[in-house]
């Protein structure tokens, strides 16, 4: 009896033991589940970008890829036009943000974005190895990837005689020569438009009414404009210092040219943020650490054609055919957020209308 006894306790013994380690290995299991699930939503991160950063020669195909493999994060890239278009996609997503990070802000749109409160802010660890000069937001809600000078680019194979300054833009002689973006939803275009207002104050009405014979055609981003270009419809754009580096590296020609003028040139920061109300703020910040690694700073100037804002990267021989202003010219951002509505309807009125 007693034998009977002891082997059903241990028989129950046993079946509870069991049942024991079943239920806490599919806890376990359960558990794992949920991490894995949770790891799968955490190892992501969406960015809003410019379509030339997104392109199949811009940077995001050099950058993107090490970031994930290192990180094992998941990078969804999203490009919506010029830099204008998409901080205006991010302004619309503000109550229900569906990106984490936004690349192309620069110095003449922080004022916007910060009326509009769409960035977080957060200051990368390194910092220290981005030139001084160029830090342009001190709350650092928006971070500099890199750095260049508008300038009006010539074809030398279709122009003998570039102009010097702005002021020669207006001659008879380049009538329908000249290719601009508006400022409304590009970045280069609003550099032109505060480059005009660096230059001419508050006469800059007037230049645009002188500038306006001049104008062929005013697209909505630079991609188009400079396309336009290339493909000979004019022999003079809006472009930046750094855009016949790229002819040389892959055309191997230099006849694209780009103009230093004697008012000076306006400059332009790049930056990129973390928006507000991140779905994946820390993997946000891991990217922006990245983009001030030697690693991403190296690809800028051969695939963004800009200049690296580190104090550690090198340029490579092709940037020898980019030209630099003595008088980089630069407005306030507060002076932009106060006056930059009226100075964009004073525009329409000149040039437009």
């Amino acid at each position: 009896m007693k034998k009977t006894i002891i082997a059903a306790l241990l028989m129950l013994f046993i079946v509870a033991h069991v049942f024991t380690g079943c239920s806490k290995k599919d806890e376990a299991m359960s558990t794992t589940a949920e991490k894995g699930s949770e790891k799968v939503t955490e190892a992501k991160l969406v960015i809003y970008t410019y379509d030339s950063f997104a392109s199949d020669w811009g940077p995001a195909n050099s950058v993107i890829p090490p970031f994930e493999e290192k990180y094992g994060i998941e990078v969804e890239l999203k490009s919506a036009g010029d830099s204008g278009q998409v901080l205006s996609r991010v302004i619309l997503e503000k109550e229900n943000p569906e990106a984490d990070i936004i690349i192309g802000i620069d110095n003449n749109m922080l004022a916007k974005a910060l009326s509009e409160d769409v960035l977080e802010v957060y200051k990368p660890e390194n910092i220290s190895k981005v030139y001084k000069h160029l830090v342009f937001d001190n709350s650092f809600h928006a971070i500099p990837f890199d750095y260049g000078y508008f300038a009006v680019n010539y074809d030398s194979a279709a122009l003998d005689s570039p102009p010097v300054s702005l002021e020669d833009l207006t001659k008879p002689e380049y009538a329908d020569s000249l290719i601009l973006m508006d400022p409304r939803t590009s970045s280069p275009g609003l550099g032109f438009l505060l480059w005009t207002v660096a230059v001419y104050g508050d006469n800059f009405a007037d230049y645009w009414k002188r500038l306006k014979p001049s104008i062929l055609t005013i697209t909505d981003g630079w991609d188009s404009g400079y396309g336009l270009y290339t493909a000979g419809e004019a022999p003079m754009v809006l472009s930046y210092t750094t855009s016949p580096p790229y002819h040389v590296e892959y055309e191997e020609t230099d006849r694209f040219k780009a103009l230093i003028f004697e008012e000076g040139n306006y400059m332009q920061i790049e930056s990129m943020g973390i928006i507000k109300g991140a779905p994946h703020r820390s993997n946000a910040e891991k990217f922006i650490e990245y983009m001030l690694t030697d690693d991403f700073q190296q690809a800028i100037p051969l695939t963004n054609f800009m200049m690296p804002v580190s104090n550690e990267t090198a340029l490579p021989a092709s940037f020898d055919y980019a030209p630099i202003s003595d008088k980089p010219l630069l407005l306030d951002t507060v002076d932009i957020e106060e006056n930059l509505d009226s100075w964009i309807a004073t525009w329409l009125e000149a040039s437009v209308n």
